[in-house]
């Protein structure tokens, strides 16, 4: 470090993409020193935790100093030049692996050869863009078809708050990454919860968009549930990385134009930073319907209790919050025909004994679920049809839905389920989740609280399709009141006495 500097290896890792980005501006720190500080945090912590599962540490020195160099000549790209950010490894990207957590891809033949990859998808394009310092890939359980991160290729991810956990999943590499300070941006994929389970578990903040706004290429075997979405530490950084991944790219037809979806003049940071500027009211008129349940779910009392603390700060903001029994029936086994015929589909290309290669976990749930027919799935696009009708109609009366985003803490990590568990399968765990990936409505998480364990629960905020920035402004207020309710995690880059 060059003398005045005031990072050192104790707090680099813990401020914020935007705390990074005022650091560069004023000179008290380099993207190059910040780059190297990540890079031997993933050395000391990331044996603990697995949460980062490709390391380029070549391709990170080298973007930090084209990063450092804009900005000494004032040419930075944007607030998130220079910054630290992980890609899940599910994200095409040109000259590293995508295993997708499966010897079905790592084991064939040239699979180590970098040189055949030579593609970006979206997301992984748009950071670059953007001037992030991609650091390496995070870890993903087979095809990040489940809640929690394990895999027979990279073995099981941990969570930083307590490593005998899990952090869930699917992105639960890239949460226990931003969690731990190995990076405070990283980019994961939501088919069923998998970017708000693991931040939930994790004390961290996570969005995932309406579908179609941020570009997905090569398309999901999940379909239209599959979104991609920002996982950092603040909702101001959310918001800062959804500015970076929401751009136009041709390769997905489905996307929707960046001028059809980003309401607010100066984007998603800009709603940020109105929601978390000093008012007296911030929330005023807002409209917030509050179901602890959506009227099919079970939650654990000190969950429940932090989370209502949450629905109270909001009322405190000024927001209008009224209780409502939904009344739902759980959408569960529609949700199964769409998310396990996506799952068949991307073992298909490997051949008939494919199945017999994979997570045993996953072999088992394609045991359970399957031979759904052409009616099965249209009756199953029929529920999500009658589910987005009654969440439209929901949503004249309300601007926001909150729920708990887990009605659970993280439990023993390797296992699908809670221990004693009724049921083998992910879903049955994460009821508040794969509905609105069934619905593509827009959904924030954002820590609220603690377990009477100390484990970290979180607060979703749900919104109509394409009220992403909204949300982005009711999380930033609500973020003020509930700050410092989850402490550092045990294992993190900044902690002393961290190996």
């Amino acid at each position: 470090m060059t003398a005045g500097h005031i990072s050192t290896s104790s707090d680099t890792c813990g401020l914020s993409a935007l705390e990074l980005a005022a650091a560069y501006r004023d000179g008290s720190l380099s993207p190059v020193e910040a780059a190297e500080e990540v890079l031997a945090a993933i050395d000391r912590v990331n044996p603990q935790l697995n949460a980062v599962c490709l390391v380029d540490a070549e391709g990170a020195r080298t973007a930090a100093r084209a990063a450092e160099a804009r900005i000494q000549e004032g040419q930075a790209r944007g607030p998130l030049d220079g910054v630290p950010a992980t890609i899940k490894d599910i994200f095409l990207t040109d000259g590293l692996p995508t295993f997708r957590g499966s010897r079905l891809l790592a084991d064939a033949e040239g699979a180590a050869d970098r040189s055949r990859y030579t593609e970006d998808a979206p997301a992984t394009s748009a950071t670059l863009e953007a001037g992030c310092v991609v650091v390496g890939k995070t870890t993903t359980p087979e095809f990040a078809w489940k809640g929690v991160t394990d895999s027979p290729l990279m073995g099981a991810t941990r969570n930083p708050h307590d490593p005998a956990l899990t952090p869930g999943g699917s992105s639960g590499g890239a949460a226990a990454a931003v969690a731990a300070g190995l990076g405070p941006l990283a980019v994961g994929t939501d088919g069923g919860g998998s970017v708000r389970i693991p931040a939930s578990f994790t004390g961290t903040v996570a969005l995932k968009p309406t579908y179609g706004v941020v570009p997905m290429f090569p398309s999901s075997p999940f379909g239209t549930l599959a979104h991609a979405g920002p996982m950092t530490r603040t909702v101001a950084d959310t918001a800062a990385y959804m500015d970076a991944l929401v751009r136009p790219d041709s390769r997905d037809w489905s996307a929707m134009p960046p001028s059809a979806t980003v309401r607010a003049p100066g984007g998603y940071l800009e709603a940020a930073q109105e929601g978390a500027a000093p008012a007296d009211a911030p929330l005023a008129g807002l409209r917030v319907a509050y179901s602890p349940d959506l009227g099919y779910g079970h939650n654990a009392t000190d969950v429940e209790r932090e989370v209502e603390g949450a629905v109270r700060a909001l009322a405190e903001l000024g927001a209008q919050v009224e209780q409502v029994d939904l009344g739902l029936s759980d959408p569960v086994d529609a949700f199964h025909v769409l998310w396990f015929e996506g799952a068949a589909a991307v073992l298909h290309p490997f051949g008939e004994d494919a199945v017999e290669h994979v997570d045993p976990s996953l072999r088992d749930a394609l045991s359970r679920y399957n031979g759904y027919s052409a009616q099965d799935y249209l009756d199953a696009v029929a529920v999500r049809m009658a589910l987005g009708k009654r969440f439209g109609a929901l949503h004249e009366s309300y601007d926001v839905l909150v729920t708990p985003t887990m009605p659970n803490a993280p439990f023993a990590v390797g296992s699908d389920v809670p221990p004693g568990w009724h049921s083998p399968d992910w879903t049955s765990w994460t009821p508040y989740t794969y509905i609105f990936n069934m619905t593509q409505q827009p959904a924030l998480t954002l820590p609220c609280g603690v377990t009477d364990a100390g484990l970290p629960v979180g607060v979703q905020l749900v919104g109509p399709r394409f009220s992403d920035q909204l949300l982005v402004r009711v999380g930033a207020a609500l973020e003020r009141p509930l700050a410092g309710r989850v402490p550092r995690p045990r294992v993190h880059a900044c902690s002393p006495g961290t190996p």
